[in-house]
């Protein structure tokens, strides 16, 4: 299989820890995130809400991305980064708003190609 036909989880680590991708593609992707008792839109947003909270910038940015693709605006998610400065700390909404940021500007850039 090619790389482009891989999920994200099997290219970063589906040789090392096929278990985990299975979970992470079958169980959270395949059933937890099509569960219609939440959007995707919805549970973008507490997705990523609790990425900054804890922290996890390093999935962030693939979050963001897909929060984005379920229709949160990039208002919304800078509005939602700002208030979870006063609840996560500054720190963790400063790094939030790096990631967001560099996800809308190659969303523009991909746009204008």
């Amino acid at each position: 299989m090619s790389d482009s036909h891989l999920t994200r989880a099997q290219q970063l680590i589906g040789d090392f820890a096929p278990k985990l991708v299975e979970l992470t593609d079958d169980v959270l992707f395949g059933d937890i995130w099509e569960r219609e008792e939440l959007s995707p839109r919805d549970r973008s947003l507490v997705t990523v809400a609790s990425l900054i909270t804890s922290g996890s910038t390093e999935q962030l940015h693939g979050h963001v991305a897909r929060a984005r693709a379920n229709g949160l605006t990039e208002t919304e998610l800078k509005e939602a980064i700002i208030h979870l400065a006063f609840y996560a700390g500054w720190p963790k909404a400063m790094s939030a708003i790096t990631v967001a940021k560099a996800v809308f500007a190659a969303a523009e850039l991909d746009a204008r190609f």
